[in-house]
């Protein structure tokens, strides 16, 4: 095998996220329900010799060391693999969305290059790769929708009924860090359980819980205002996911929506039982 292409990497979905406390190190302690959706960046990958590591931007430009390459880099490294790679990157997840996008890439380009080296890690030592990238990456590299706690690391898979949403993300991006920094974020909230929101979601619906950085955003990043009133204009229940800016409502069944402002990206979307990538990887 020499090449791998139309590798793609699924952007998630916060279904709520509550800040529940702040560690001694600085990390902020979270609750949250990832949810898969089929929104993907698509990535190629050329099998090179001689270790190179190279990337091609399809479209959206990327940073010149992005997440895709320190993971490639990453797995040489832990591995002591001599063989290199030309990855392709079609970038589609908006970035500074709070949909994960460069953590999926992350975690695809270790999967697919786990197979294309042939190197047949097995999925626990991905995992640990992979969270010294970030701490959503082995959400991705793990596959199914969950329940997160901790500072990400705590992962339990949950099941979820198929679903559509809307998903818009406005032109302006909002920074993670001055968000946490804020003194106006609520660090003390308290904890909930798993088995109240598997209730909540029988009878109410994706609706359960809230998520704790929205009002610190709507303040920070104006757009993110306007695009929770431009879904709630609709009658939907909007909710940004993530750090922002983009923000999210189910749809109960398929809505003709108004245009949206000119520069947003707005897509309808379904959520996935499992990663596109299931089964690449054992264990």
């Amino acid at each position: 095998m020499r090449a791998l292409y139309d590798v793609p990497a699924p952007a998630k979905l916060n279904l709520f996220l509550h800040v529940t406390g702040r560690r001694p190190d600085g990390y902020h302690t979270l609750q949250s329900a990832f949810m898969l959706i089929d929104w993907c960046d698509i990535l190629h990958f050329e099998r090179r010799g001689g270790g190179a590591l190279s990337r091609e931007d399809i479209g959206t430009p990327l940073p010149p060391d992005d997440l895709v390459l320190r993971a490639a880099r990453a797995l040489q490294q832990a591995t002591g693999c001599g063989q290199g790679a030309h990855i392709a990157v079609d970038k589609r997840i908006p970035s500074q969305a709070g949909m994960g996008g460069g953590s999926s890439d992350a975690a695809a380009c270790l999967l697919a290059l786990n197979r294309l080296w042939r190197l047949d890690l097995p999925l626990a030592r991905l995992l640990e790769i992979g969270l010294a990238l970030g701490a959503d990456v082995p959400f991705f590299l793990r596959g199914r929708n969950a329940w997160v706690e901790g500072i990400g690391e705590a992962i339990t898979p949950l099941e979820l009924p198929a679903a559509r949403f809307i998903v818009a993300k406005p032109p302006a991006g909002v920074g993670t860090a001055e968000i946490f920094s804020s003194n106006l974020l609520r660090r003390d909230n308290s904890m909930s359980i798993i088995e109240g929101f598997a209730e909540s979601l029988k009878h109410n619906g994706f609706s359960y819980g809230r998520n704790d950085l929205q009002p610190v955003a709507r303040i920070l990043c104006p757009d993110v205002d306007q695009a929770i009133h431009w879904l709630e204009s609709q009658g939907l229940q909007a909710r940004m996911t993530g750090s922002g800016s983009a923000v999210f409502a189910h749809l109960p069944q398929r809505s003709q929506l108004l245009q949206a402002p000119q520069g947003w990206q707005v897509r309808q979307c379904s959520n996935l039982a499992v990663h596109p990538l299931a089964g690449w990887v054992s264990g």
